[in-house]
């Protein structure tokens, strides 16, 4: 068995063992995030059979994986980079999922990119949890109106996406996450990455998002 095959095994088991004991009932999907690694790193788990892979360049999605997704249809490509404008017309050619959403202007930029191709991608709008100035995503106060946005130009718009701040405890911004996500009806949560996937998966993250803990470090 390959290592990246063994190592999404055992994360997929952790997250098992962890959420029986805290009796919480909970089976997220791996977003394995390839970026930055060559195809031949990804082809174990695409022969395996994973589905679900991250990207975050637009232009290394379409080279990496526009002749992949031709043979592969199952294989499911999420944008989880910050998403610029000028680039989304390439963008909704080859992902599935956008989980970076955070303003009007760039929601309304997909809805009317995809509707030329005939696609309806999901979305994730990105909240800004921890109130970062160097940081993307939409302050929490401001969701629920562009939530509403997203609904009224049938955005296909799935739930919240954060990213904690480093080095703190992630567990606080996680709950408010959820409570959020709840608040506004809404069923998927993308949260959690290597370092903190199972605290995420306590607060009902359905999409966690996985890179070196399952293709090593990055150099």
């Amino acid at each position: 068995m390959h290592n990246t095959v063994k190592n999404l095994l055992d994360i997929e088991n952790n997250i098992k063992i962890y959420l029986n004991k805290l009796n919480i009932n909970n089976n997220p999907k791996i977003v394995a995030v390839s970026k930055t690694f060559g195809i031949n790193k990804i082809l174990p788990l695409i022969k395996y059979g994973h589905i679900d892979y991250g990207e975050n360049k637009v232009q290394e999605a379409v080279a990496k994986w526009t002749e992949i997704k031709k043979t592969n249809s199952k294989i499911k490509l999420h944008m989880i980079g910050k998403l610029q404008t000028n680039k989304v017309k390439f963008a909704v050619q080859v992902f599935d999922y956008i989980h970076s959403v955070d303003s009007e202007k760039l929601a309304k930029k997909i809805a009317d990119e995809q509707s030329k191709i005939n696609k309806n991608i999901k979305i994730f709008l990105q909240v800004n949890i921890g109130d970062e100035n160097q940081k993307s995503g939409i302050n929490k106060n401001d969701v629920s109106k562009l939530v509403s946005y997203c609904k009224k130009i049938d955005l296909d718009l799935i739930g919240l996406m954060c990213i904690p701040p480093a080095n703190i405890d992630p567990e606080h911004y996680f709950e408010e996450m959820n409570k959020l996500n709840k608040s506004l009806d809404l069923i998927e949560l993308s949260m959690g990455m290597s370092s903190d996937f199972l605290i995420a998966t306590k607060h009902l993250s359905t999409y966690i998002r996985v890179g070196s803990g399952i293709f090593g470090q990055r150099f």
